[in-house]
């Protein structure tokens, strides 16, 4: 039987599995330029707190197991040929794997759980430390029921593994239906592992971020909080903008990069130099003031300000995950952040139309990010042609969607909270004419939708390439928010 002082040396020997914030992975710098290459700020990782609860064969074998079957030596399921110690050692490899380029601080101990009085010392120990989160690894049938008082005592997430044959019949109901409890009732499956942590990873993103809104509307710096996420929401007027891409002068960097861009577009269409010139100095101003506000995220009100409209840099910015929301729409920018926080791609906000002929959703605006798989990735091919609605002709992305590939259409309501999240293909990126709306199109069918228009018929959802629904389940489930989905 484990006693306390072996307890004590056991939470002295944890092993703390860590990793440093992500700052853009497989971003190359250098075709932005050092000076031109966003980089998120450092924040205190998520602490996730986590066990295994299993006793061990000989304990099972000395009758010894804290059960009713202890008296018969009994490996209750998953049975005695489970081998839970050489199970343990593979998820703990995964939990590694997992857990590369996220935000978390994952300590476990070292050895299994089995006794009351370990319970109660694990419960003790997380209410002093008060994690971000638990994750409880639950590998013997009759141990279930010992779990419940650690989720009494815990009032954050909890994701709960609980390998399939390691209950017997039908799980138990409380497992299933707890709030903010992630049951994972399967057969080794890590995606969904994978799930849980990345919700903990980008909620505690979200709580320690900061969010820039520059507003025509504002005549001084205002400050605000998000209510949910509980994240700072500081506002300056336009004219800080203005001022600064007014004051911003052409650089090297910035004349390499407008090469790099025009190289890799397919086709450019009416644009001149000076289109160009503005646009990379609006990239530049972009970065500038979010600098100089310690910002991780800004939303513009941009459609009125001409030769000053940052497109490219809200494209670039979105696909190095530095999220960039159109128009001043604060819920729309929170979507791009959570959404990349949780699916690690960038997002194309934009404004929803609807086929009702073929039962199509059709998305268009004139901030899509090339790199739809990632940083890092390969870039999805591109046609340069000014913004589509005002003069000057200012530079913006037509960006050409993968027909067939996977995606998920998504947004945050900061008023519910709620959460949309929906999953369907590509069909492809029509063509303008005959398609109209704006520089990026894409047309999708979104999977068993009776309707389309009843899906969003809101303003600025975000599109991520990916089929991303399972992962915003898991989110709305660990954190209480409505979702409305088909995945």
């Amino acid at each position: 039987m484990t006693s306390e002082y072996s307890r004590r040396t056991f939470l002295k020997s944890t092993m703390a599995l860590s990793a440093a914030a992500a700052a853009l992975p497989g971003v190359n710098r250098s075709a932005f330029g050092a000076a031109l290459a966003p980089t998120p700020r450092a924040k205190q990782p998520a602490r996730v707190r986590g066990a295994f609860f299993y006793p061990p064969a000989q304990v099972v074998l000395d009758g010894q197991c804290e059960d009713g079957w202890s008296a018969h030596q009994w490996s209750t399921w998953p049975g005695n040929q489970f081998e839970p110690e050489e199970q343990q050692r593979k998820f703990l490899a995964e939990l590694r794997r997992i857990i590369q380029g996220l935000d978390l601080e994952l300590i476990m101990d070292e050895g299994p759980i089995y006794t009351d009085a370990a319970i109660q010392a694990f419960i003790g120990e997380v209410q002093a430390s008060k994690p971000d989160a638990l994750l409880l690894f639950n590998f013997w049938n009759s141990f279930s029921a010992k779990l419940f008082p650690i989720l009494d005592a815990f009032d954050g997430p909890i994701i709960l593994y609980h390998p399939l044959g390691a209950s017997h019949q039908l799980p138990p109901e409380r497992f299933r239906t707890a709030p903010r409890l992630q049951y994972i009732h399967s057969i080794e499956h890590y995606d969904a592992l994978e799930a849980g942590l990345r919700a903990v990873h980008a909620k505690t993103r979200m709580a320690r971020s900061k969010v820039l809104r520059v507003s025509g509307r504002l005549e001084q710096e205002a400050d605000d909080t998000e209510p949910f996420f509980g994240l700072p929401v500081h506002g300056v007027p336009a004219a800080h903008f203005n001022d600064l891409f007014d004051a911003t002068a052409l650089t090297d960097d910035m004349r390499r990069l407008a090469r790099r861009v025009r190289k890799g577009a397919r086709n450019v269409t009416d644009l001149s130099d000076e289109a160009f010139a503005d646009a990379v100095r609006a990239h530049g101003a972009v970065l500038e003031l979010m600098k100089r506000h310690d910002a991780d995220a800004i939303t513009i009100e941009c459609l009125f300000l001409k030769h000053r409209k940052p497109c490219l840099s809200f494209s670039l910015n979105n696909g190095a995950l530095v999220p960039c929301g159109c128009e001043n729409d604060l819920n729309a920018t929170l979507s791009l952040m959570l959404g990349a926080n949780l699916f690690g791609v960038g997002g194309f906000q934009h404004n929803p139309e609807f086929d009702t002929v073929e039962n199509l959703y059709f998305g268009a605006h004139c901030t899509c990010a090339t790199q739809l798989h990632g940083p890092g990735k390969e870039e999805a091919p591109y046609i340069l042609r000014p913004f589509f609605h005002q003069l000057p002709k200012t530079l913006a992305l037509d960006v050409q969607w993968p027909a067939g590939d996977p995606v998920t259409l998504f947004k945050y309501q900061s008023d519910g909270p709620l959460l949309h999240a929906w999953a369907g293909e590509i069909v492809s990126s029509p063509a303008c004419p005959p398609a109209g709306g704006c520089a990026t199109r894409v047309l999708v069918r979104l999977r068993d939708v009776d309707n389309v228009c009843d899906v969003y018929p809101g303003p600025h959802p975000a599109l991520f390439h990916g089929d991303h629904a399972r992962r915003a389940k898991t989110f709305a489930k660990l954190y209480g928010l409505d979702l409305r989905t088909n995945g």
